[in-house]
């Protein structure tokens, strides 16, 4: 082979490579699959947001479903005010919204009832001392909370489920829920221990049930629920019995029997329900309190 073809096939040679040479780094990389890219990631999952509400109150009991209950019935609104100023004549119109006051029951419509319902103005004191506990007792121990259920007439109980003594039905009791991120134990252990110290006083009631809803009333001390484990939520309290002077010899006389009265230890001190302790201005009962 001559020089000048020798000399002629390498410079061919030389521009064949740089061609491929530049073709290469033109061409992309082929794509990774995916699952090797994330070895070794796991997908993050975002915490659920806080609504416990969600559990116990549909669309028809929220809040336009009170203001469509308002329109449907224009002569309901004057009741609700009328109810509304007694509450801020006892000094308890703010501890929860008016209109979330009377709820009724989380089943009202498979029971066929009403979302809302205006008790009747006999049973509006037995609320005062329940919502006394609640402003007292329980906000400052597990913050705001909001009211899913609280009178119910005998009909809309019995189909509820409710038992035949159920205070509902009078109005002494609410069923809440914590409106703060709280754990359930964390809400019990909290609740429990002021029950157990302020609950006498007010003859309160306090029941726990699923998840995170939870029962208040005034009518008597007592407690009951369990924890996610099957232990009680509330540890038994034994009440002391009330201590009476001892009779004399010979019989109980007058002045015996006023020692007697005058010596027993009363834990349940009567509160007056129409007591008037606020200076807040009224509000609409209409809008969200």
């Amino acid at each position: 082979m001559s020089f000048q073809v020798l000399s002629a096939y390498r410079g061919a040679m030389r521009r064949l490579l740089t061609t491929l040479f530049a073709l290469a780094l033109a061409t992309p990389a082929p794509a990774q699959p995916a699952a090797a890219v994330a070895t070794g990631t796991q997908p993050v999952l975002l915490p659920a947001p806080w609504n416990p509400i969600a559990d116990y109150v549909e669309a028809g009991q929220d809040e336009p479903g009170y203001r469509q209950w308002i329109a449907k019935g224009p002569w309901r609104l004057g009741q609700v005010r009328q109810f509304h100023d007694y509450l801020t004549q006892s000094g308890v119109s703010f501890v929860a919204p008016t209109w979330q006051l009377l709820r009724t029951a989380s089943d009202w419509r498979r029971c066929g009832a009403e979302p809302f319902e205006v008790p009747p103005q006999e049973e509006w004191a037995n609320i005062v001392n329940t919502l006394r506990y609640v402003r007292d007792h329980v906000v400052p121990y597990v913050g705001p909370v909001e009211p899913v259920s609280v009178f119910r007439n005998a009909a809309l109980n019995r189909c509820a489920g409710g038992a035949p003594e159920s205070v509902h039905k009078s109005m002494s009791a609410i069923d809440f829920v914590p409106l703060t991120p709280i754990g359930r134990e964390d809400m019990m252990r909290r609740l429990c221990g002021e029950h157990q110290r302020q609950g006498p006083r007010f003859n309160a009631g306090l029941g726990f049930y699923s998840k995170m809803r939870f029962h208040v009333d005034s009518w008597k001390y007592r407690t009951w629920g369990r924890d996610d484990h099957g232990h009680l939520a509330c540890p038994k309290v034994v009440m002391p019995a009330p201590v009476i002077a001892s009779a004399p010899a010979g019989g109980v006389g007058p002045v015996a029997e006023q020692a007697a009265a005058t010596s027993m230890v009363s834990t349940t001190p009567v509160l007056k329900p129409r007591e008037s302790v606020t200076t807040l201005p009224v509000k609409d009962p209409l809008a969200p309190l």
